[in-house]
């Protein structure tokens, strides 16, 4: 069970995310790089494809030329999108209890808001300042968990942080997303090419799932696992490996490796080195 190592990054990933994967895209890299090689003049720009985006160290840390990058969180991509034509931190940004409930406060309202118009109504005025309080929010709450109720409320908890670095602007990011495509849904409503390169890292088969307002459920790991095996490029996908996520993938064909994840479980008060599965095909 090897532990791979964590690389060294042109651009960090913008936001904190638990579960990134920032460790894994030394692996990744060299598949990523042998699809790169292998394609023949005259055919299609290799494309990665990012059903769950989530923090977007994947795509930073592999920076394909064409990437399609989607996920379930509106505030995610919304985040990504407004870094696409460029985002200034024009917000005033405090470590401060009070100002963390108060912008989660605000964020919300506008959340409830910009749900009674189309995204294309809603002024891009809105869609900044709804980034930049999700950056806030990100950066400020516990351990950057992002985690909402059943209402579609952010209800992560102030994270009491000593200091907090808060980027000024995000133009860094502006050249590199904005040759990406970036898109919000279930990831079944992705429009895929048959030489797509699909890297996936779902939520994990755990208890807590409530990453978006939608939940992320046993039916739903079944159906991601049997959709990716009817894609006819390659795919790679990364999960907790638990005995039935295991199970499922080597029951529809995919190579099974384990590593050690560099995270954490706690069983017993002995924290043990958290078990990820990574599964492959095409390879």
């Amino acid at each position: 069970m090897p532990t791979l190592a964590t690389p060294v990054y042109p651009r960090r990933p913008p936001l904190k995310w638990a579960g990134g994967k920032r460790w894994l895209v030394p692996k990744l890299q060299e598949l990523w790089s042998a699809v790169e090689a292998g394609s023949c003049i005259g055919s299609p720009t290799p494309r990665l494809v990012e059903p769950f985006v989530g923090g977007m160290a994947v795509a930073l840390g592999l920076q394909p030329k064409v990437a399609l990058l989607n996920d379930a969180n509106q505030h995610v991509v919304n985040f990504y999108q407004c870094l696409q034509v460029g985002l200034k931190n024009s917000l005033p940004m405090i470590n401060d209890a009070d100002q963390y409930l108060e912008y989660r406060s605000k964020f919300n309202q506008l959340t409830v808001q910009s749900e009674q118009v189309t995204a294309r109504e809603q002024p891009l005025l809105t869609k900044k300042t709804q980034a930049l309080l999700f950056y806030y929010l990100n950066r400020t709450g516990f351990n950057g968990l992002c985690r909402f109720n059943n209402k579609g409320e952010f209800n992560v908890p102030f994270g009491k942080y000593k200091t907090i670095t808060y980027n000024t602007d995000f133009l860094e990011y502006q050249d590199l997303l904005g040759r990406w495509e970036f898109s919000c849904g279930d990831f079944q409503e992705i429009s895929l090419r048959n030489d797509d390169f699909i890297y996936a890292d779902p939520p994990y088969d755990r208890v807590f799932t409530k990453y978006s307002q939608q939940d992320f459920t046993w039916d739903d790991q079944e159906r991601l696992a049997e959709w990716l095996s009817r894609h006819s490029g390659r795919v790679v996908v990364s999960n907790q490996a638990t005995d039935r996520i295991l199970a499922l993938y080597q029951n529809l064909g995919f190579r099974l490796e384990t590593v050690a994840a560099p995270r954490r479980i706690a069983c017993n008060g002995d924290r043990k080195p958290a078990l990820e599965m990574l599964a492959f095909k095409g390879f």
